[in-house]
């Protein structure tokens, strides 16, 4: 009882803080973008290399400011944190950040044939990571699941597992969006056969020492922590 009084807690503390970002549009679309994934000369994620050594698996983290390390330093951000803990698996992974912030799901699917054409390699893993800016511009879930779609349907066309980290309507969007918005994602999984992370701020959202002072992106701290979970499924995911 007093687990699930916490858990109501942090939702209502989410709903008032996506009402304050809706409003100051935090995930801004002015923020400058992340230098794009290069054709094997070139090089983002401040310096480190997007091209992976011969045993090394390729993972491209395909999405917006929870993924491309907003307002964090080049070395704590989701790709490099999950590339460390994926090696202290023993599991040798290049992950390329290829996040934006600010990006809807449309603004990702302008971009993802070039992001793709751009890289050294196929693939090994697809993190796509969009919807969330969706979500707080209060855009249609309809048009946020035709792009979803569209992503997939290219990434199996091309032959790149995927998986898919999820996003949550807030509360004060009200049911009827939330009814809408939140079968999105597990939908689409099952039906691309791609592995889900339901929530990517589980573990965070609520907790104001895992985030930044927005209440809403994960700090140093919180990106540590959705690596945490999230890096079991990615090795799972990288099996044959």
């Amino acid at each position: 009882m007093k687990k699930e009084r916490s858990l109501a807690a942090r939702w209502i503390q989410y709903g008032a803080l996506m009402l304050i970002v809706q409003l100051a549009v935090a995930c801004s679309d002015k923020t400058v973008p992340a230098a794009p994934v290069g054709n094997g000369s070139v090089v983002a994620d401040g310096g480190r290399s997007t091209v992976p050594a011969s045993d090394e698996r390729l993972i491209v983290a395909f999405g917006d400011s929870l993924y491309a390390g907003y307002n964090l330093d080049q070395d704590k951000g989701l790709a490099p944190v999950l590339e460390g803990a994926l090696k202290a698996r023993g599991v040798k992974a290049r992950v390329v950040n290829a996040g934006v912030s600010g990006d809807t799901s449309a603004a990702g699917l302008v971009r993802l044939a070039f992001t793709l054409d751009g890289l050294s390699k196929k693939p090994d893993l697809m993190m796509v990571g969009l919807g969330g800016n969706d979500m707080l511009r209060g855009l249609a879930p309809a048009e946020t699941r035709s792009n979803l779609n569209a992503i997939l349907t290219e990434l199996k066309k091309r032959g790149i597992p995927v998986l898919l980290t999820g996003m949550l309507a807030s509360p004060n969007m009200g049911p009827d969006y939330a009814a809408a918005f939140n079968p999105i994602f597990p939908e689409l999984a099952r039906q691309y056969d791609a592995t889900l992370y339901p929530f990517m701020l589980d573990g965070v959202i609520g907790d104001r020492a895992l985030q930044l002072p927005d209440g809403i992106h994960p700090n140093d701290k919180g990106v540590t922590v959705i690596v945490g979970k999230l890096t079991p499924i990615v090795a799972k995911a990288l099996q044959p």
